[in-house]
């Protein structure tokens, strides 16, 4: 399996994802919401996961909308399995 890497964001709670959804489709962000991996969290069970060359872009977006985050991480599959680095 080729190694394949993305980035997620966590809430602590679906109120928080839900607003993001609708603040990064009004922003134009190319995102989908997942059930939160469990290498990163339990605590809500909504997550957005966007291609890590929007990074940059997403930091701007969370900052200028003062969206309530509880991190950003970097999955990364391969076939040893995934592993989650927080960024964020």
């Amino acid at each position: 399996m080729k190694e394949v890497a993305f980035g997620v964001i966590t809430f602590k709670s679906t109120h928080y994802a839900i607003q993001a959804d609708s603040t990064f489709k009004n922003e134009k962000i190319s995102f989908r919401t997942i059930p939160t991996p469990r290498e990163i969290s339990r605590s809500c069970g909504l997550a957005i996961k966007f291609n890590l060359e929007d990074y940059d872009n997403i930091k701007q977006v969370i900052e200028k909308n003062s969206l309530n985050i509880d991190g950003i991480f970097k999955i990364t599959k391969n076939d040893g399995g995934n592993r989650a680095e927080r960024l964020q």
